[in-house]
């Protein structure tokens, strides 16, 4: 069973780095679009986890799918004023996979760590990688900068009862899956079609 708490910056950044690398064997085609990543992991100068490295830092987040309603979970952001996979920065030592879980429920209620294993260990493949850039927020006193967002696929149930927090979030709700395609963004166009493969 894997822990889900790591010993240390040292471990979680070897950690990150091998979900890194896997994820651009499965994927090669998009390796060139992470190599910002990739060189920020490999930099020990500064840490890519910290809210406060304008260049870029970590996020995590989690696309919930319940497959038998063909449905995927979202959240309104309040700050980007847009619908988003629900997700956050990166916290403490915590695993990716379990931040991402962590952070789909906080913002959502849906509890995703049902969806495991035998193992106990959670059934999350890393279905998507993206490097973006986030607008200035004078309010948090952040600048413009740059998120990496570690996207894991999690299982869940459309029927269940949605809590969301509203200090985060404007609204949750399940949609289609192919109503991805009608929001704008290029990254939910690429999960359209990573989920198909999936399925």
């Amino acid at each position: 069973m894997l822990p889900e708490t790591l010993a240390s910056p040292a471990e979680l950044r070897t950690h990150a780095l091998s979900e890194l690398h896997k994820y651009m064997a499965g994927f090669p085609a998009e390796t060139a679009g992470l190599q910002a990543i990739a060189g920020q992991l490999g930099d020990t100068s500064a840490d890519p986890f910290s809210r406060a490295n304008m260049q870029g830092h970590i996020t995590t987040s989690g696309l919930v799918y319940d497959r038998n309603a063909d449905k995927v979970l979202l959240i309104y952001h309040r700050t980007l004023n847009r619908w988003l996979q629900p997700g956050g920065h990166h916290e403490g030592l915590d695993r990716l996979e379990v931040s991402a879980a962590r952070e789909v429920e906080e913002e959502t209620g849906v509890n995703v760590r049902l969806a495991q294993s035998a193992t106990q260990n959670l059934d999350a493949p890393l279905i998507d990688i993206d490097s973006h850039a986030i607008p200035a927020n004078p309010a948090k006193g952040e600048g413009a900068h740059v998120h990496h967002d570690f996207l894991y696929l999690f299982r869940g149930d459309a029927s269940a009862p949605l809590s969301p927090q509203w200090e985060e979030v404007r609204g949750v709700r399940w949609v289609a899956r192919e109503a991805l395609l009608s929001l704008p963004s290029a990254r939910f166009e690429r999960l359209v079609s990573k989920l198909r493969l999936a399925l």
